[in-house]
């Protein structure tokens, strides 16, 4: 696994600049994982929902037509990407959600709070380090047996997906900082369970697709 280039204090600026063509790059490259990690967490309408690292509101705006009678948060690290999840879920004309900003290592939600938690392609710009830290505050604000739906980017199975690699160690900037990652043992040793993991590779762009729960009653 390659390391992490872009340090927290930046990641903000780096999406300020990637906000008003992501939309675009993540239909081409993201989109079929994206829709696959909603279709496996199997929101029900009345749960409580929080997506970390919402970006432009790809998946909330899909997340507020799902649970239309539930609680719908969302956070993200960067204003500018924020703003483009506000206009679509304003545009949906719901009002049964909240978006802000917000950090993954520390979210402002009490224990318990949500019945699911989505989060996508976040932690393949996180340092490995941070990676079972970040899990564990995931798994605080789940219930027992919440489920954990995310997408990354992550390693290659054929000899093309390689140019993503390579593109990365020129200037990671130019892919958001994200480099393909390997999540599934941090699921397991983080104490999560019913562990799923899928592969997509859309226009070469590796994804993987993770889902999990947090266990049972406690």
């Amino acid at each position: 696994m390659l390391d992490a280039k872009i340090e927290k204090s930046r990641v903000a600026a780096v999406y300020r600049k990637i906000a008003p063509s992501y939309d675009l790059w993540a239909r081409l490259t993201e989109s079929k994982a994206r829709d696959r990690c909603l279709e496996l967490a199997d929101i029900g309408d009345g749960e409580n929902v929080l997506e970390v690292a919402v970006g432009t509101g790809l998946a909330f705006e899909r997340i507020l037509q799902i649970n239309p009678s539930g609680r719908n948060e969302g956070i993200d690290l960067t204003e500018a990407m924020l703003a483009r999840a506000k206009r679509k879920a304003a545009e949906s004309g719901a009002k049964n959600y909240r978006l802000r900003v917000g950090d993954a290592y520390e979210l402002d939600f009490p224990n318990d709070a949500f019945d699911v938690l989505i989060n996508n392609y976040m932690f393949d710009l996180l340092p490995e380090q941070d990676f079972p830290a970040v899990l564990e505050e995931f798994k605080r604000v789940l219930r027992p047996d919440g489920r954990l739906a995310m997408v990354n980017m992550t390693q290659g199975e054929r000899w093309y997906n390689g140019i993503w690699e390579r593109i990365y160690r020129i200037n990671p900037a130019w892919l958001g900082g994200c480099r393909g990652v390997l999540l599934l043992p941090y699921l397991e040793t983080s104490g999560f369970v019913q562990i799923r993991r899928e592969y997509v590779s859309q226009f070469t762009f590796p994804s993987e697709i993770i889902c999990a729960k947090t266990g049972g009653s406690m």
